[in-house]
């Protein structure tokens, strides 16, 4: 195909050995485009292997529709969770590929994309091609393809609600593109679609999230259950929601863990905001993890296999909003969760924005930092130090002087946090694990990560062993601990 470019981290008898025995741990991690036919595949595709002559190996989709291919309407390749590379490495590529996700091109195109991320639009599109085999643009066209497919397969929306709630700018760009990737229009492809589309309600769709198994459920309701804040959450019978703050307006999402996928019912008030609402809830809940090769890469240490064995799969949880992470956090510092929940609540009730989306335990939004850097002080309660520090922050945020999304660089923005005054290394560290799905930070000064090492007689003197992977011993010291204090 012309413009194919092969990907050089990718092995590709390692790939191929994927591909012949349709291995479904690879996919999303790599795709494979036979030349032979013109279409481009997920490793785990039922079709018959296609011979080594005929294949290639490419790190995304989009890079396989640059190259003339179009996606296979039988594995749908497009419909797989996200690659673990964007989380697992720092480069320049993996942190643009986080915002694109997040819908940055759509509202700033490349040349705001290139500015967020300090670099120049020519400099951001060589090393985006070189490194994943497509330019921003292409990178961006396959996200909005993905999103499109998903609605007209899962939704009974109108074709041109679709379009703009997928990014596209009018409805025949949105027909052209469906065309070119999936060699169909957008009607054949939902009557074609094998589920049983979801009726939407006003602003409200329904998805199913795909994950790597395993999961450990288990571990994400509890730490969704324990951090719940009234107003802006609610945790009951497995059904976690929450308020969002997205780009163009509110939003509110119902989450519920199932066998293979996580249901998603998104209520929104902008359906622009449909891409980066989904993509901030595969952030939180870690869903584009892989997961067996955390577990295999620690089991190479026999004294967290206890751990390994009891809770295979466990995530790291990331954030929806780093601004309220950032600030719940500080206001949390050296006090019990129950504690720190009450304290954010009062602050919720007091300073947040009203949300009107049908739903009587989710009401609020989060407080604008701007707000609570001008009025915390009416609400905010207890040690005057923590009181100034959330102020201190909330300015910080507000100003611009402190910026916080998924695509920085963890030193810049642990050394940023560590110059505000308050904000000792327990906090930065953790907004770094949290914030940037930062997936090698041990939080060895927390005293239950301490506690499940002692429980597991884990020393935490040397640990390099267990890098690249850091944050899920973490997760696996810190629910050790915790199930040890169960009566």
């Amino acid at each position: 195909m012309s413009g194919e470019r092969q990907v050089q981290e990718l092995d590709f008898d390692r790939c191929y050995r994927a591909v012949s025995s349709r291995d479904a741990r690879f996919d999303g991690q790599f795709f494979t485009a036979v030349r032979t036919t013109g279409i481009y595949c997920r490793p785990s595709c039922p079709a018959r292997t296609p011979k080594p002559s005929n294949v290639s190996f490419l790190a995304t989709a989009a890079a396989a529709q640059q190259s003339g291919y179009r996606a296979c309407r039988r594995c749908q390749p497009d419909a797989t969770p996200g690659s673990p590379r964007w989380n697992i490495h720092s480069d320049l590529s993996s942190r643009a590929m986080r915002l694109i996700s997040d819908g940055a091109i759509e509202r700033g195109g490349v040349d705001g994309l290139a500015r967020t991320l300090g670099y120049s639009t020519r400099q951001l599109t060589r090393v985006l091609t070189t490194e994943v085999g497509a330019g921003p643009l292409a990178l961006a066209r396959a996200h909005r393809a993905h999103t499109a497919r998903t609605l007209i397969q899962t939704t009974d929306m109108s074709m041109s609600d679709i379009a703009f709630a997928a990014g596209f700018s009018s409805v025949r760009q949105f027909n052209d593109t469906v065309k070119e990737v999936f060699a169909v229009d957008p009607t054949t492809l939902r009557r074609e679609a094998h589920r049983t589309a979801t009726p939407t309600a006003g602003g409200t769709v329904t998805l199913r999230l795909p994950y790597r198994p395993p999961l450990d459920r288990g571990w994400i309701e509890w730490f969704l259950r324990g951090h719940v804040v009234e107003g802006i959450e609610s945790f009951s019978d497995g059904d976690y929601m929450r308020s969002l703050r997205l780009p163009h307006a509110a939003g509110l999402v119902s989450l519920r863990v199932m066998d293979g996928f996580v249901s998603a019912a998104v209520t929104l008030q902008d359906m622009r905001d449909l891409a980066p609402a989904v993509a901030r809830i595969r952030h939180l809940l870690d869903l584009d993890a892989d997961p067996l090769a955390v577990d295999d890469a620690l089991r190479t240490d026999p004294q967290l296999a206890p751990s390994l064995d009891a809770h295979p799969g466990i995530r790291a949880l990331g954030v929806v909003d780093g601004a309220e992470m950032l600030l719940r956090t500080v206001i949390g510092q050296q006090i019990s969760l129950k504690a720190a929940a009450t304290h954010t609540a009062r602050l919720v009730e007091a300073l947040g924005t009203p949300l009107d989306l049908g739903n009587a335990e989710v009401t609020t939004l989060f407080p604008d930092a701007a707000v609570i850097a001008e009025r915390g002080h009416e609400v905010l309660t207890g040690p005057v130090a923590r009181v100034q520090t959330v102020i201190r922050v909330a300015d910080a945020i507000a100003s611009g002087d402190l910026v916080l999304h998924p695509a920085r660089e963890a030193p810049d923005l642990e050394r940023e946090l560590l110059a505000l005054k308050g904000i000792g290394p327990w906090t930065a560290r953790y907004v770094v694990m949290r914030l940037l799905g930062d997936p090698d930070v041990l939080l060895d000064t927390d005293l239950v990560v301490r506690q499940g090492a002692q429980a597991l007689d884990i020393s935490l003197t040397n640990p390099a062993r267990w890098a690249p992977w850091r944050s899920y011993v973490s997760m696996h010291l810190w629910i050790t601990a915790l199930e040890r204090r169960q009566p």
